[in-house]
């Protein structure tokens, strides 16, 4: 990748870095085209069971679009409209329309997470914030729409009128307030953020590969079901995980009191 994204593995954990720490890792077009084809890989690569989210530096996650590059577009007259979603546009689906990924995406969060950065967090399975994370969706101020999700998944993963109260006014919340909310699974401080995602992240990789997809698939597709439609419905990785080998290999590990060697298949 080039200096937008940072794309590296290590055995099966991806670590995706938007890496723009001069801007606050505001995302040009060109970082979505980038993460785009990290997504698809990470997606692709069998040996990859878990990503982490985060952003280069200390100061951001990321402040989300980069609204210099925007400015510019508008006056030569190319930037068009925005509403919600990516498709026509660089790097479409983003992560915060891949709703088919269910690959675990943990978001590791120092500093700014703002507009479409925040967006992405929102995206993401889990999140670990330092404690001087600071989360907002100021688009309202500025005449735009937090179109990437935002305005729907705030909705849903905040009650009614704390949610409404940060998108209506463009409020910052601390990470101490996000975590009281359930917005963020822990806050740890800033030199403490490594670690506490790498001990999440090792949990991850102690459950079985199969098991972690269907989970996240079915969690996702089933919250918009009723109760009955949801245990009624075959999902795809639920499918494969009933029938792979790794089914065996949990309870077997368990009875001859070893640690079970997951194939992911």
């Amino acid at each position: 990748m080039s200096n937008g994204v940072r794309y590296e593995k290590s055995g099966h954990v991806a670590v995706v870095t938007l890496d723009r720490p001069e801007v606050l890792n505001a995302m040009d077009l060109r970082m979505h085209q980038e993460l785009a084809q990290v997504w698809d890989d990470f997606e692709a690569d069998d040996d990859m069971w878990v990503a982490v989210l985060t952003g280069a530096g200390t100061r951001a996650f990321s402040v989300g679009q980069d609204l210099k590059e925007l400015a510019e577009r508008v006056r030569a007259g190319s930037a068009g409209t925005a509403t919600f979603g990516s498709r026509g546009k660089p790097g479409w689906p983003r992560l915060t329309e891949r709703f088919d990924l269910t690959k675990p995406v943990v978001a590791k969060v120092r500093g700014y997470a703002m507009g479409g950065g925040f967006e992405l967090a929102l995206a993401c399975d889990i999140v670990i914030a330092s404690a001087d994370a600071t989360f907002a969706l100021p688009e309202a101020r500025l005449g735009l729409m937090a179109g990437a999700g935002g305005v729907f998944r705030l909705t849903r993963q905040l009650p009614w009128r704390s949610a409404m109260g940060h998108l209506l006014t463009g409020r910052p919340m601390t990470a101490r307030r996000a975590f009281e909310l359930g917005l963020v699974n822990e806050v740890v401080p800033a030199d403490e953020l490594d670690a506490c995602v790498d001990g999440w992240v090792a949990d991850i990789l102690r459950c079985a590969p199969l098991s972690v997809r269907a989970i996240k698939e079915a969690a996702t597709k089933s919250v918009t079901m009723p109760l009955e439609t949801a245990f009624s419905t075959r999902f795809v990785w639920e499918e494969r995980r009933m029938h792979s080998s790794d089914a065996v290999e949990g309870p077997l590990a368990f009875v001859e009191k070893r640690e079970p060697r997951w194939r992911g298949r």
